[in-house]
């Protein structure tokens, strides 16, 4: 095992830095195989917004 420092990796070691680099070739093939209808830009963010101001919203009552 290769331990990595920061400057080196964002992982703690090149076996994590090669299992993650397989988990995401392996989500990046299963994505471009996909026979799912594309989501328009649009779409996307307008839900990731909706997703943001919900936890907003759900932070702020916390603190309250």
């Amino acid at each position: 095992m290769t331990r990595l420092t920061p400057i080196e990796s964002e992982f703690a070691t090149s076996e994590d830095a090669e299992a993650h680099d397989r988990w995401f070739r392996e989500k990046v093939e299963v994505a471009l195989a996909s026979t799912a209808p594309p989501v328009a830009h649009d779409e996307v963010i307008a839900e990731a917004r909706k997703i943001i101001e919900a936890r907003k919203g759900a932070a702020s009552r916390r603190a309250s």
